[in-house]
């Protein structure tokens, strides 16, 4: 049977979400606990590949097993044997061929800016000393909506057929003393919302114009766009798949 885990993790102390030599992963400690758990060597498929210090309130991952288990007890016992930084949702069987990163038809994510010294929130948002112009940032989020290609956005020498993303949702706003980010699209590239942000700051700081924003698009270069802010701001917040893949 193949199934889909739904999960939670802070990602401070992950080298990411892929499996790499030499370093933690949520993927690593993700199987270990399953095949632990489940008596069997277990493998997952995640929806994406999170970078080193990002976080995620909803990721999804499938594994394939022929064990029997009831799906709440299952999560149950994972939650007791998983650390602190990473929770099970659910787990739902779905049909054979269901692909956690190829099915899914839309990401969203939230990047964090603190604009204030905070004891409690300095390892999960960035901290900007500086004022931000957000309705100059928002019309910039808008010019988002007219393109396609983000390669300017895209982290260099990177692997990948098509830099074309069709972004669904972008938009700023305030809330607790912060600038908060929200982006939807059917998928991302590498590094793009993180150096999405970093050019829309310098846009809130008066450094470079809103109309700027088209010239550095057009560019596809990725020296031409803003600096990638810090990972641990950025939150992978949704993953939506089609119903239909659910048994």
């Amino acid at each position: 049977m193949r199934y889909f885990i739904e999960l939670s993790y802070n990602g401070s102390v992950y080298h990411g979400w892929q499996i790499q030599p030499k370093a933690t992963t949520v993927q690593e400690v993700l199987e270990d606990g399953l095949s632990k758990v489940l008596s069997d060597k277990i493998s997952v498929m995640g929806a994406g590949r999170t970078d080193t210090g990002v976080h995620a309130s909803q990721m999804f991952a499938h594994f394939d097993t022929d064990r029997l288990f009831d799906t709440d007890d299952l999560v149950y016992k994972l939650n007791s044997f998983l650390p602190f930084n990473i929770a099970i949702t659910t787990i739902f069987k779905v049909k054979p061929d269901a692909h956690a990163r190829f099915d899914a038809t839309r990401r969203s994510y939230l990047y964090r800016v603190s604009l204030k010294k905070n004891v409690f929130t300095h390892r999960n948002a960035y901290y900007l000393k500086q004022p931000l112009d957000v309705d100059k940032m928002n019309a910039a989020a808008k010019i988002l909506f007219e393109y396609k290609d983000f390669q300017c956005f895209s982290k260099t020498h990177t692997d990948v057929k098509t830099y074309y993303c069709n972004i669904m949702k972008a938009k700023w706003f305030l809330r607790d003393g912060e600038v908060q980010f929200t982006i939807t699209a059917d998928r991302f590239l590498r590094n793009m919302v993180r150096a999405i942000v970093g050019t829309m700051i310098n846009i809130g700081l008066g450094k470079i114009a809103v109309e700027d924003l088209h010239t550095i698009i057009q560019s596809k270069n990725r020296s031409e766009a803003g600096y990638s802010v810090p990972a641990h701001g950025l939150y992978l917040t949704e993953v939506v798949y089609p119903e239909t893949i659910k048994l």
